[in-house]
């Protein structure tokens, strides 16, 4: 079949670009990557500037979203309280490792929830590796909890993963529609992960810890910090429930929390700010071009009638291959811009609600099989080597493939 040189010029440009992201080779950021290529194709003449523009713009209420969780997010760093949140899990093992791996996962589950999946990979993980230095224990075994558990509870709630909102966009379900939707496929998720993750490190986890811990109080700013999160998370549920916009709703409460902080402590909010990882926002901007710039070449719109036809056929059959598809998928080319990709299917085709919902399923946990599969999970690597820990991708998919493929298959089966 012949592809048109425009095309396949765009198919060119998006997969280094797709790469790059992924490998960062040079450690070139990946924003730069995507941005880049979002330029070129603009520049060329291969996506006309109206178009682009609309693309990002299209973004808005995502990049809203992602900055009021990262302010969040890094304010609740700075103040400490991820660290106490660990100690308070390592104090209350008693020696126990099995004991930490359960706490250490329930709390990654509720920032996971509440905080998104990036919060549990860049900031719960370094503050659950500092905890099991101190424990003595191999730490491993709980940093795993935090990538795995980052991916496998971020669609109990929209607000859970940024990728929820570029899956419906406009389009999201009420929070009692979501809930019903998804509270027995995220349950049945979370369980399965626990499950597998906990036999898979049985040995490691069966090793005693050290049961003295100096746990030190939770400072003022932390104290405000953690009601700030939790005032977060119930306007969060009270605007999802109400249809209203959870872009905006996340700004402004990562802004009044950052604010009443830093103003209490009668000090600049500047250091927080400085400390917010900005690139993510013309990272996903790229994406959205390099998405739109996909959708032109026609395949999406292809692959939209070809799941529309196979879903007014057979439902059942079109939730599966979605679901997988999207997973696979994933973890080839990250699930951020699978997403957009599966976004842009549900606005093409008028799809069953199953099959949308297996869309996102397969976008949100699917990465739990590669360490390219989300950005949470590729940032969650950059924390360990941070820390000095090395994990390759080969370990980790190695692990992915016992966790995954039954989370995956449980949710499905229960959406």
């Amino acid at each position: 079949m012949h592809v048109p040189t425009t095309s396949l010029i765009i198919w060119m440009v998006t997969a280094v670009a797709t790469s790059g992201v992924i490998f960062r080779p040079w450690r070139i950021p990946e924003y730069v990557w995507a941005l880049g290529a979002a330029v070129v194709l603009v520049a060329t003449g291969l996506v006309p500037i109206p178009t682009a523009i609309a693309a990002v713009a299209e973004g808005g209420d995502v990049y809203l979203f992602l900055i009021g969780m990262m302010v969040l997010a890094e304010l609740a760093r700075h103040e400490g309280l991820f660290d106490w949140l660990a100690m308070y899990a390592v104090q209350h093992a008693k020696g126990s490792g099995r004991r930490l791996f359960d706490l250490v996962f329930l709390v990654g589950t509720l920032v996971t929830i509440f905080l998104s999946n990036d919060a549990t990979a860049v900031v719960l993980t370094p503050a659950v590796y500092a905890a099991c230095k101190a424990a003595r224990a191999n730490p491993l075994p709980y940093l795993f909890v935090c990538a795995f558990i980052a991916n496998a509870a971020s669609f109990v709630l929209p607000i859970s993963n940024p990728a929820n909102l570029v899956v419906f966009g406009s389009h999201m379900p009420s929070l009692p529609e979501w809930l019903r939707q998804f509270s027995l496929p995220s349950l049945a998720a979370i369980t399965m992960t626990y499950l597998v993750l906990r036999l898979a490190q049985r040995r490691e986890i069966a090793h005693p810890l050290a049961e003295r811990i100096e746990h030190r109080a939770l400072s003022e700013g932390g104290r405000l910090c953690a009601i700030g999160v939790g005032l977060t998370g119930i306007v969060l549920l009270v605007t999802s429930a109400m249809n209203g916009p959870l872009g905006v709703t996340t700004f402004c409460a990562g802004a009044l929390t950052l604010a009443v902080v830093r103003l209490r402590q009668r000090r600049s909010p500047l250091p927080i700010l400085r400390h917010v990882a900005w690139g993510v926002l013309p990272l996903v901007a790229g994406l959205f071009v390099l998405v739109e710039a996909v959708a032109q070449t026609g395949v999406i719109r292809t692959a939209a009638h070809a799941l529309d036809a196979l879903a007014r056929t057979s439902p059942s059959e079109a939730s599966w291959v979605a679901g997988i598809a999207a997973a696979v998928a994933s973890n080839l080319a990250n699930n951020l811009p699978i997403g957009l990709v599966a976004g842009s299917l549900g606005q093409m085709a008028e799809l069953p609600a199953q099959t949308r919902a297996a869309l996102l399923v397969g976008v949100d946990l699917g990465p739990n099989l590669s360490v390219t599969g989300s950005l949470a999970t590729m940032l969650w690597l950059v924390a360990l080597r941070r820390e000095g820990e090395n994990i390759s991708a080969l370990q980790f998919f190695k692990l992915g493939m016992l966790v995954m493929p039954p989370a995956l298959i449980a949710a499905l089966l229960l959406l």
